[in-house]
């Protein structure tokens, strides 16, 4: 599902740059995203319909500032390589979306497993993503360099118009293997 919610990728996109830094930003969304699907689910009978977004924000912002400080506390060059796009995962239309469509109506552990199946897949989109870019843009994998040293690196890959290119390559793939 993730890859079809195209949307709630762009944010992450430019720091998919490598398998690392693909899958930290995935960890940190998923932490983002079992939590505040959790507390939400908790809290959805006491929190006014009509303050509901907000509440649902303030919420998101709070587990997005904890990912940040744990991230920073204990995978500091993560925290410096993912820099200003933790904080964008407050604003990211995936975790907003399953608090509004799906924790606020579900009981603590239906959200909780919709929070760790989206947060999963999200990891895993974000993970590809990643080491397709940093093998066609770099020659490595996890830093391994895989090619060799003849290797020429389509460098545009790990630029940031390369992201949507790369993505768009791996929804192409995805399509076709859709429609069989």
């Amino acid at each position: 599902p993730p890859f079809r919610l195209v949307l709630g990728l762009c944010p992450t996109l430019a720091v998919t740059k490598t398998v690392e830094n693909g899958l930290g930003m995935g960890i940190a969304t998923l932490f983002v995203l079992v939590s505040s699907n959790s507390l939400v689910s908790v809290m959805r009978n006491l929190i006014p319909p009509k303050i509901r977004i907000a509440c649902f924000i303030i919420i998101i912002a709070t587990f997005v500032t904890i990912a940040e400080l744990l991230m920073q506390a204990y995978s500091y060059p993560l925290y410096e390589a993912l820099g200003i796009f933790t904080p964008l995962i407050v604003v990211n239309c995936i975790i907003l979306g399953r608090a509004e469509a799906f924790a606020a109506k579900n009981g603590l552990i239906a959200s909780f497993a919709d929070g760790l199946g989206m947060g999963v897949g999200f990891t895993l989109s974000l993970g590809v993503l990643g080491a397709v870019r940093e093998v066609l843009g770099s020659g490595t994998f996890l830093g391994t360099s895989v090619f060799g040293p003849s290797f020429q690196p389509f460098t545009f890959m790990i630029e940031a118009p390369g992201a949507f290119v790369a993505l768009g390559l791996m929804l192409g793939i995805m399509n076709l293997v859709g429609q069989k």
